[in-house]
């Protein structure tokens, strides 16, 4: 489709005023935002307030269409290092591969002439979900009432946060499934699948919709002119394996999505992102030798030509509303780097 003609709201056009007048400041450095989405809901929903729904989406994406150059990824690289970036560059991206980036977000994307880069995870493209939706709709299915944590191989602690760990309320189950989630991102593989097992058997064993990509949404993805990235296959936390199991999870992910696009893959996202936490130079190195191009974390703020080549930041869009939105977007455009 189509991109339509540009909107002249006065908030768009401050945007732009205010972006070019940082880029004139910068002229030889300019920076670049990675905006990082993972699920697209069809309506907001209480235990994934984190998430944008599909009407924030569109908002969103109108803004970037009308305030800012939206540009692909290895595009937007190329131009960053050659110092030729326009005014306001923003880059969008996904992370994890739910099939909502295909169902939901891939119409609002073609609606205003945008694309983006889908970093994808692989152990479920046939069906299944990740293990922390697993974790998730399973506390959402959990009766009411106190449950022996420790049991399940939780940490006590949990019960000494908000409403005791007793469960109830929309509220008490979001806490507790950002607890359990926090908790079992850094056990080790066999252990958190134990701990979702047992917590899935106390919730009644409640069936998780199939809510990643199939190959079929991949290809289509990448026809409409969408990048697909590497992500691995479980996504792990690198640190937390051993070296061979990481690199396995980043070769063979690589691998696998190559056979579906039908070209090499450039791009790789870091599961989780945080340097020093969740990797390591040990897999800023396993991704140069896998042949990637770039890699990403989760830093936030903007990328610029001082960027390290397998470590360049992206930022999560929190903000709720238009303005705000969109004036983070020029104070991490209006940093400067080293």
């Amino acid at each position: 489709m189509t991109r339509r003609a540009r909107g002249h709201g006065p908030l768009a056009l401050l945007l732009r005023l205010g972006g070019n007048l940082i880029a004139l400041a910068g002229r030889r450095r300019r920076r670049l935002c990675i905006l990082t989405y993972h699920r697209i809901l069809e309506r907001p929903d209480p235990l994934l307030e984190s998430e944008v729904d599909l009407a924030s989406f569109r908002w969103q994406m109108r803004l970037l269409a009308d305030g800012f150059n939206v540009l692909p990824l290895p595009e937007a690289l190329q131009r960053m290092r050659q110092g030729t970036l326009p005014p306001r560059a923003v880059c969008i991206s996904f992370d994890d591969g739910y099939r909502s980036v295909c169902e939901l977000a891939l119409p609002v994307l073609q609606e205003f002439g945008l694309t983006a880069t889908i970093f994808a995870t692989t152990a479920h493209l046939d069906d299944g979900s990740m293990w922390n939706d697993r974790i998730l709709e399973a506390v959402r299915r959990l009766p009411e009432g106190a449950f022996d944590w420790e049991a399940l191989g939780l940490p006590p602690a949990l019960a000494a946060g908000r409403k005791g760990g007793v469960v109830s309320d929309a509220e008490s189950r979001l806490h507790i499934a950002t607890v359990i989630n926090e908790y079992a991102k850094y056990m080790p593989p066999p252990e958190r699948l134990r701990v979702i097992a047992a917590l899935e058997q106390c919730a009644g064993n409640p069936d998780t919709a199939d809510l990643m990509l199939d190959r079929a949404m991949i290809v289509a993805l990448t026809r409409a002119g969408n990048e697909i990235g590497g992500h691995t296959v479980t996504h792990p936390i690198l640190s937390k394996v051993e070296d061979e199991h990481a690199l396995r999870e980043i070769v063979d992910n690589k691998h696998a999505l190559e056979q579906i696009v039908r070209q090499p893959l450039r791009l790789f996202a870091y599961p989780n992102g945080k340097a020093g936490v969740d990797y390591d130079m040990r897999h800023v190195r396993m991704i140069g030798a896998a042949g990637y191009d770039a890699a990403f974390t989760t830093a936030g703020g903007s990328a610029g030509p001082d960027s390290a080549r397998y470590e360049i930041p992206r930022g999560r869009p929190w903000d709720r509303t238009p303005i705000m939105f969109g004036l983070r977007l020029l104070r991490w455009l209006a940093q400067r780097g080293a």
